[in-house]
């Protein structure tokens, strides 16, 4: 993180011995796979396989997709802090390579060259690729519901909670080594249950969609992660703890 402090970072090196860091929280009543009024249907850690595939199926319905096929989602601010200005062309490089095979679907609003550009996707590859460019909060929750991973090539990213959301609904994230999401998200590579890369780039992103849909097409570790990510615990009621602690140490 503190390579991309955006000018902050001799402060931080200065100030770091008195400085703290502590994980975001989730909201995990409005955050819940099980009780979401916002699903196609519920699912739980036992029911997952056939909760995300209803789920997963009913999106695609909505923005003419394969259900059949991995599907790779975008979440958030279409800004360059996101790594979104590199989406386009992120997208078209995976959608090229993978023909029909994959599907990708964004969320999103920011700068309008970033939004035109995702928008012309639409018609060089009708079928395999959506966008809804605006925010929302409904079609959020179908994505993080429906989706099989969550792209996140942030280059700022103190903590984040759309990988956290992700986690908790069964989706792999994919995500840049920085800040919170290399707190959070540990490489399947690594024993862990997401994808990480280095750097914020076309071939860094495109490589981990790659290792992504091998991932896929091996149904018996894409179900183990998938299990292993919703059992990870990133309530407020745990982060609060961790305040609760520093509070104490202070006295």
């Amino acid at each position: 993180m503190m390579n991309n402090a955006r000018g902050l970072e001799s402060l931080l090196r200065q100030e770091r011995w008195k400085s703290v860091g502590i994980l975001n929280g989730i909201d995990s009543e409005v955050w819940n796979p099980e009780t979401d009024p916002m699903l196609s249907k519920g699912y739980n850690l036992k029911t997952v396989e056939a909760g995300k595939l209803a789920n997963k199926t009913a999106l695609c319905d909505v923005f003419q997709l394969d259900p059949s096929k991995p599907l790779f989602t975008f979440i958030g601010r279409l800004v360059d802090e996101k790594g979104a200005d590199l989406l386009p062309d992120i997208f078209y490089t995976a959608l090229q390579q993978h023909g029909d095979n994959i599907n990708i679907l964004v969320l999103g609003s920011g700068d309008n060259w970033v939004e035109g550009r995702l928008n012309q996707l639409k018609d060089i590859f009708a079928g395999r690729y959506n966008a809804y460019i605006g925010y929302n909060e409904q079609v959020s929750h179908e994505m993080y519901a429906g989706a099989d991973f969550l792209i996140m090539p942030s280059r700022v990213e103190p903590c984040g909670l759309n990988q956290l959301y992700a986690l908790r609904y069964g989706t792999v994230p994919i995500v840049r080594r920085i800040g919170g999401l290399k707190d959070t998200v540990i490489d399947i590579g690594d024993g862990g249950f997401g994808i990480c890369h280095d750097q914020t780039s076309i071939w860094d992103v495109t490589h981990a969609i790659n290792r992504a849909v091998e991932l896929y097409n091996d149904k018996k570790a894409f179900k183990a992660v998938r299990k292993t990510m919703m059992k990870i615990d990133h309530s407020w009621d745990k982060a609060a703890l961790n305040y609760i602690e520093l509070y104490q140490i202070l006295k």
